[in-house]
Parts: structure tokens; C-alpha cells; sequence
């Protein structure tokens, strides 16, 4: 696949000990910019090397006139040229539609682990959609907006309510509302019918399943799907909404992913 001009934001570690590398991949409609609110800050304070990269047509990244022609393996292809940039085998770290993108390049490639925070369920997205217009008729409508850079007062009030839970406050929506944007009709058509394509290959590699108890996108309970293809350990995070890593609950949940790190890969021993 043609290698393309990527964005990829760089934070090294203060101290490196020795832990592998973060790759943080986004989901969809959003970019990278959503890692670095609080966790490649939080993660590089622990001694990790972060990189959060733009898919192919979002945020620096080149290509936006493309955007509606990249699927899945498109998104796969950038993670593998990020990676082979690595000295050594990385963490990844997939949001939502990142999680599909993390799951579909392991099918070719190699990582030390893997984290899939509020993954797309293997059923795909098209019962979580009518779901979600059913609880929130208006959703597509402002969502519409939002990627525009439109707010009303019902866009923002729906936004909030989609994507975190009742405890955000405004100062964290307001920092997710400029990462807003379009995403591929290809990728989303693809992830409709995910359940029609079983993968290819998953090594066996340490994995972990995370998702917030009021994710209005993709339900809590349906993370165990993802976690038993896997053999995955699963966590779900009190109160937390869709957007994990923006959450006011943020902290907790990258107190769980340093924790499973430190047990999975054995960091503390290695580096003590």
C-alpha cells in the first residue's frame, strides 16, 4: 500500500526505563490531538516513549481530500508505518474505531500488547446505531454539525451526552469539540458489517478490553465479545462515558492500563 506523509505526535519518556513504546491509534470522527490531553502526558511521566498518529485524511496528516476512500486497511497501513519506525515491538493503544484499525493490522504485524478501549463490537455498528437514535433521535443530525465546527446549544448538548458521561465538565468538552471531524464513508460501511468478516489472525500477545459502565455508544456489556477472540482481560471503568481518555474519570482508567502493564509485561521486575 502507498506510503503516505503521516502526523504523528512524539512524546518522549522523562526518564525511559526501558518500557516498550505507546502507539496511541483514534477512532473515528476525532484525531490524534485526543491522547494528548492527558494520557501521552500521564504515560510519558511513567517512562514511556508516546506516539499518537493522525490516520491518512485526519488532523496533520495528509491526503483530507481522500478521506472518503480509505478503509480499515488503509488506517492499518498507517499503524504498520508507524510501527516499523520502532526499535522495538510497541504497545497499541486503540480507541473505538482505533481498535478495529489496532486489531486488523495484528493481523499481518506484531506488538508487545495490545489495549482496546471502547472497541467497535465485533457485531459491528449497525444494531449500536439504531440503538443510539433510538435514545438520541437528533444525534446524526448534530453530529453533522459538529464535524463542521458548528455548535448550537443542542449540538453541545447532545455531543455531551453521547460521548461522556454526566460528570464532564465544560472544560473538557470544550477541548474535545476542535478534534471533531469528518470520517471515511468507506470505513464506517465497513465496520456496518464487521460481524461479516471474521479475522484473519490474532497472535497471541497480551490483550486488554476497556470500556466505560455509561458508554452511550458502545454498551459496556458488549465488550466481552471482543474480549473472548482475544483471550483478553476485560475492564470496565465507573461512570465513564465513550470518550475514555478525556473523561473526568481519565485517571482511572490509565491507573488500570499501567497497572496491566506492569503485571502482563512484567515492567517493575524488568526495570527495578
Amino acid at each position: 500500500m502507498k506510503h503516505r506523509k503521516l502526523h504523528t505526535l512524539h512524546r518522549p519518556a522523562r526518564q525511559h526505563n526501558g518500557h516498550p513504546p505507546l502507539v496511541f491509534v483514534h477512532g473515528g470522527y476525532i484525531h490524534g490531538g485526543c491522547w494528548d490531553v492527558n494520557f501521552m502526558r500521564h504515560f510519558n511521566e511513567l517512562g514511556y516513549h508516546c506516539h499518537a498518529v493522525d490516520l491518512s485524511g485526519h488532523g496533520a496528516s495528509e491526503r483530507r481530500e481522500d478521506l472518503h476512500s480509505y478503509d480499515l486497511d488503509h488506517y492499518a497501513a498507517d499503524v504498520a508505518q508507524v510501527v516499523a519506525a520502532m526499535p522495538t515491538p510497541p504497545v497499541l493503544i486503540g480507541h473505538s474505531m482505533g481498535a478495529a484499525v489496532v486489531q486488523r493490522y495484528l493481523e499481518k504485524g506484531q506488538a508487545a500488547a495490545v489495549i482496546m478501549m471502547a472497541p467497535v463490537p465485533t457485531t459491528g455498528l449497525s444494531a449500536c446505531s439504531i440503538q443510539l437514535t433510538r435514545k438520541h433521535p437528533d444525534f446524526l443530525r448534530e453530529a453533522a454539525y459538529a464535524v463542521r465546527g458548528k455548535y448550537t446549544a443542542n449540538t453541545i448538548r447532545v455531543m455531551r451526552e453521547v460521548y461522556f458521561s454526566p460528570d464532564v465538565t465544560p472544560e473538557q468538552f470544550t477541548a474535545f469539540k476542535p478534534l471533531v471531524q469528518d470520517e471515511s464513508t468507506t470505513a464506517i460501511a465497513e465496520m456496518m458489517a464487521l460481524a461479516w468478516r471474521p479475522p484473519v489472525r490474532r497472535p497471541k500477545i497480551p490483550a486488554l478490553v476497556m470500556g466505560g459502565e455509561l458508554d452511550q455508544v458502545f454498551p459496556a456489556n458488549l465488550l466481552h465479545f471482543t474480549a473472548s477472540g482475544w483471550n483478553a482481560e476485560t475492564c470496565v471503568i465507573p461512570r465513564a462515558g465513550h470518550m475514555l481518555m478525556m473523561e473526568p474519570q481519565w485517571t482511572i482508567a490509565a491507573g488500570k492500563i499501567d497497572n496491566w502493564l506492569d503485571r502482563r509485561l512484567g515492567l517493575k521486575t524488568a526495570t527495578a
